[in-house]
């Protein structure tokens, strides 16, 4: 038998400058994921809620999705991939919104590595510069960021616990 620990994250060793990890699966967002979001962060814009009004007196002509849940879900697609073991996320320099996102539209995500370098304060971590992509199912590009975030260097990542014993086989 064979016991199984599922990567989540990687360490600095792990990235290379031009990898591209494309995160898996999608997520077709929902109305009531949208009005959901909008409501939990009192985003009460008629634009994402009210459908006559988006009908009515809008460029779109139908409700758009919040831009900050298209965001949230591009970040946690990638986070399995690329930030999973990372020890803080420094900062997003820049997003970018570049086409609306409707109810119903399925979104995927791609992350390029652009750059990596040691921390030159702490020889046991280092800082990763990542970009990442949000497509919807047409192949479109909706969401685009750019971010950086500081990592362990393998031999210093801290071990992965769990709150009980583990046992070669489940159930035993």
């Amino acid at each position: 038998m064979t016991v199984y620990e599922r990567p989540f994250g990687r360490y600095f060793e792990d990235f290379e400058p031009g990898d591209v990890y494309k995160h898996w699966p999608g997520k077709t967002i929902t109305e009531f994921d949208d009005h959901l979001f909008c409501m939990m962060t009192m985003n009460h814009h008629p634009l994402h809620t009210d459908a006559w009004y988006a009908e009515e007196s809008t460029e779109a002509g139908r409700n758009v999705v919040v831009g900050n849940l298209v965001y949230s879900l591009v970040l946690g697609m990638s986070v399995p991939d690329v930030s999973g073991s990372c020890i803080f996320n420094l900062e997003v320099e820049t997003l970018q919104h570049k086409k609306p996102t409707f109810h119903g539209d399925t979104i995927y995500a791609e992350t390029r590595v652009l750059d990596k370098r040691e921390s030159s304060s702490k020889p046991d971590r280092g800082i990763v510069t990542v970009e990442t992509f949000g497509f919807n199912q047409r192949g479109e590009e909706v969401c685009y960021f750019r971010r950086r975030l500081m990592v362990w260097k393998t031999a210093f990542a801290p071990p992965r616990k769990r709150p009980y014993e583990s046992s070669e086989s489940p159930g035993s």
